[in-house]
This record gives structure tokens, C-alpha cells and sequence, in this order.
């Protein structure tokens, strides 16, 4: 058995998974955190106070899951969906009476969407709240405003999709407020409708950015906001009093 075990553990597969021996010295114990793909999330110091739950309420985690819940059941409701006016209603009146567990799904998406709007507006309170912009964080309360603006972006544009009186209406009623905006509203407008009214254009670009531009712009961002959160250290904590690290 122990020869066994130490076959194993001087394989090259072993070793592509563990760099280094038993981290037994503070050397090793950083390289461990810092080579493994996993661990490499983390940052290798913390505040210790940040890891107390009620400093964050775990809302930036809460938020990565709704998005990847959101990102498949998505994908599941895209088998029995179809862009456009003329079949988009009867698909989801299908999706709900006859698919099974279609209701089910539908409705995980659709509170899916409501509650990762209310988590991410939350985390970005949270943040402002315990001073977690101030530099050098500035960079990454730039992208988490992006991705705010984005997560809104997607529920709108997810509204148009089901194509009932509710979704026309608030499509039409939201592309016209856009038009307002001074230098680039019609621009803007258009660029939704894809024409001069709420049509088969306007579904089409709507679906377009819902499955395909905002989720992919949403990933992206997502990664590089946890990555700027590992390298600035973990969760900010310039506001509590007590200091350390764990």
C-alpha cells in the first residue's frame, strides 16, 4: 500500500493537480494557494473581518448563481421557443400546458431574473455602503456598475420575448422613452426595433442580445470582477475598526 501511495503521489498526473508537497512553511502554503487552479480564487491573506457573514450577506455570490441558473434554464427554454410573431406566444402557452415541468421552468427563470435584479442592486448598496469602491477598487466598481446596467438590459430584453399585449406594450413604451435621450435616441431606438415600429425585427434583435450579447458581455465581466476582487485582496473592509488577517 505505501508503495502504492508513493507511486501515486510521484506520477505525473499527481503532480499537474499538486505542485508541491505537504505545505508544512508559510512558503508553501502561498505556493498551494497560488498555483491551484481552485484555491487561486482566493487571495492568500484576507481581513479576517470580512469574513463574517453579516459584513457582505453573501450577496456577490448570491448574484453568480442566479446568473448560471439563469444561464440554464435559459438554454433549457430556448428547445421549445421560437422567435417569432407569429409562433412566440403559442410556444410559451405549449411550454406551460403541455412540456412537462414547462411551468416549472418558466417560472425559475422568470423569478430567477426579478431576484437577480434585486441582489445585484443590494451588492452594489453593500458596496457603497462599506466604502469597497475607494481605490484601489475604483477599476472594479466600474465593472460592477457595467454589469449592473447589464443584468437590466437582460430583463428588459427578455420581456419582449413571450410577445403578449404586456411585452408589446412595454417594449413599445420603453423604446420610445429611449428616443428621449438627447445625443444618440433615435440612433438608439432604431438600433432595438430594427424599423419604424414594435415587429419580427424588433423580436429577432431583442432574442439576439438576450441569449447571445449580453449574457457573453455578462461572463466576461463576471470573471474579470472576481479576479480584480482576488487580486485586490478579498471583500474591502476600510470601515471596520478592528484589523487582521487570516
Amino acid at each position: 500500500m505505501s508503495r502504492l501511495v508513493e507511486y501515486i503521489t510521484r506520477s505525473r498526473v499527481w503532480r499537474s493537480f499538486f505542485r508541491h508537497g505537504w505545505p508544512d512553511n508559510p512558503l508553501d502554503r502561498s505556493l498551494v494557494m497560488t498555483t491551484n487552479i481552485f484555491f487561486h480564487l482566493h487571495p492568500v491573506k484576507v481581513n479576517r473581518n470580512s469574513l463574517k457573514a453579516t459584513y457582505s450577506l453573501g450577496l456577490g455570490v448570491i448574484s453568480v448563481i442566479a446568473f448560471l441558473e439563469l444561464s440554464i434554464t435559459g438554454l433549457l427554454l430556448m428547445f421549445n421557443y421560437v422567435p417569432t410573431v407569429e409562433r412566440a406566444y403559442g410556444y410559451i402557452v405549449t411550454l406551460q400546458t403541455q412540456v412537462p415541468f414547462g411551468q416549472l421552468l418558466r417560472n425559475m427563470h422568470r423569478w430567477g431574473a426579478h431576484l437577480m435584479v434585486i441582489v445585484v442592486v443590494l451588492h452594489m448598496a453593500r458596496v457603497f455602503y462599506t466604502g469597497a469602491y475607494k481605490p484601489p477598487r475604483e477599476f472594479n466598481w466600474v465593472v460592477g456598475v457595467v454589469l449592473l446596467i447589464l443584468t437590466l438590459g437582460a430583463s428588459f430584453t427578455g420581456y419582449l420575448l413571450p410577445w403578449d399585449q404586456l411585452a408589446f406594450w412595454a417594449i413599445t413604451v420603453g423604446t420610445s422613452v429611449a428616443a428621449y435621450e438627447p445625443l444618440m435616441g433615435s440612433t438608439i431606438k432604431a438600433f432595438l426595433l430594427g424599423g419604424p415600429e414594435v415587429g419580427q425585427e424588433a423580436l429577432t434583435r431583442f432574442y439576439a442580445l438576450h441569449i447571445m450579447l449580453i449574457p457573453a458581455a455578462m461572463a466576461l465581466l463576471i470573471s474579470l470582477h472576481l479576479w480584480r476582487v482576488r487580486k485586490d485582496g478579498g471583500l474591502a473592509a476600510n470601515e471596520l475598526k478592528e484589523e487582521g488577517e487570516a
